[in-house]
Parts: structure tokens; sequence; C-alpha cells
């Protein structure tokens, strides 16, 4: 007799995750026993399951909160800003060929400027307060954003923009039925790479000037020498990282929906 279909998925999904959770459990495993061995130091990388005590005191205590609230707040802000302040800007420059002309000198001038090298600077002009770290994130999520769109929008078929024209559609139906639908792929590309960054930037200009947040609590735990703490921060900014790539990677499947309705 046959396992049924629902059976059969249920196996086939604990298979999945069984797979891709095996040389994570194992790096854990190995985390653990090496310091137990002597193969590291335990003062300086402290066992796994100490660092998971470290971790749940700081739950409990509720400080882990106030870091991580205070990290995600500066880091989506930063994030939504920049999204909703580069894509329109991107779409304008890709679909105006002179706009790109005129701009790619400066585009490139920063997309090749470190964000972290620019630190001090905002730190100067806007103090070590929110603004400058927010002011930072944005300008590290901006370049990847802007770049990934205007390239969409440049690499649309022009048979696509050809065959909609010879239909005689407006110019605002061409761009939302043919260019938009047509460059989702890409600025969600740029998007997942503006995730990424803007976790990382925030973490460093934390680690810089900053009384909280998850780059701080790792810092002030190194100057310390609360080693379990400050690995139970690192592993905590992982977590944070994973979150964010697997929500925008969810965001992405529901915006690849929207795009095969249009073009239907």
């Amino acid at each position: 007799m046959q396992p049924s279909k629902p059976k059969l998925f249920v196996l086939s999904s604990l298979g999945k995750i069984f797979k891709q959770s095996i040389v994570l459990v194992a790096l854990f495993l190995v985390w653990e026993i090496a310091p137990r061995i002597g193969l590291v130091d335990q003062a300086f990388f402290p066992t796994f399951s100490s660092v998971l005590i470290s971790w749940w005191n700081l739950i409990i205590t509720g400080e882990l909160f106030a870091h991580f609230a205070a990290s995600i707040t500066r880091s989506f802000t930063g994030f939504a800003l920049a999204v909703i302040i580069t894509i329109p800007l991107g779409l304008v420059i890709g679909w105006y060929p002179l706009a790109r002309e005129l701009l790619n000198p400066v585009l490139e001038l920063f997309r090749n400027t470190a964000a972290l090298a620019l630190l001090p600077v905002f730190m100067l002009l806007m103090g070590i307060g929110e603004t400058s770290k927010i002011a930072i994130v944005i300008f590290a999520c901006t370049w990847p954003i802007l770049l990934n769109t205007i390239a969409a929008v440049g690499s649309v078929d022009p048979l696509l923009i050809k065959s909609a024209r010879s239909m005689n559609i407006s110019s605002f139906k061409l761009f939302l039925k043919v260019i938009l639908p047509a460059s989702v792929p890409m600025i969600f590309t740029g998007i997942r790479m503006a995730g990424t960054a803007a976790i990382l930037v925030l973490i460093a200009a934390e680690m810089v000037g900053a009384k909280e947040g998850l780059g701080y609590l790792i810092t002030y735990s190194q100057y310390n020498f609360q080693i379990p703490e400050m690995y139970a921060g690192i592993l905590t900014i992982a977590l944070l990282g994973l979150l964010i790539n697997q929500g925008l990677s969810l965001l992405e499947r529901k915006f690849s929906k929207w795009k095969q309705q249009v073009n239907g």
C-alpha cells in the first residue's frame, strides 16, 4: 500500500529540511566541541551552549529586544526611504537616455564609494544621533536599488516596446503593462542587495557611535570581555539578516505573480 499524497508531501518536506539543516547542525556541533577539547581557547571562543545561555539571558532581561528594536527601526527606516526615493528615480533615469548619459558619471562615482568611508562625514554634518545612522543606511541602500532599476528599464526587450507602441497604447499603459513588469525581477535583485547592505552598514555605524543597537551590544560586550554576549549579538545579526532576506524573497514572489497577472 502506497502512502497518500499528503504523507508524501510531508515526508518530502521533512527530507528537504533535513538536507538543508544538516551542514548547519554540523557547524554548531563543531562550535560546541572545539572549545571543550582545547582546539580553541574558551575565553575567546566559548562553546555554542554558553552563547545560547547568554542569548537567552539577554532575552529574559529585555536587553536584547531593546538593542534589536533600535537596529531594526533604523535599518527599516533608511531602507524604506531608499526604496521610495530610488525606484521612481531609477525608472525615470532608465526611461530617458539623455538623463542616463548625463548622470552616469556621478552614479559611477558614488557607486564605487564605500558607505562606511563617508560615515565620518555624515557624523560631522548630522551628529552621532539617529539622523546620521539613518542617512548612512539610505546612502548604502540607494545605489544597488537605483542602478538595478536603471539597468532593468534599459534591458527591456525593444521588440516588446515596439509591439506595444504599434497597438497605439498610451505611454502610461506602455510603462505599466510592459516596462514595469519586465523590470520587476532585476529591481528586486537590487532591493535584496540593499536589504543586506542596510544591516551591515548600520551595525558598523552603531559600533562607532551609538548607545543602543546590536552593533553597540557587540562592541560593549567586547570591551567588557563579555564574550558569550558578544557572540549572542553576532548570532542575532545573522538571524536578522536571514529573516530580511526571506521576507524580501517572499515579497518578490508575490510581485512576480502580479507581473504575470498584468501580462495576462
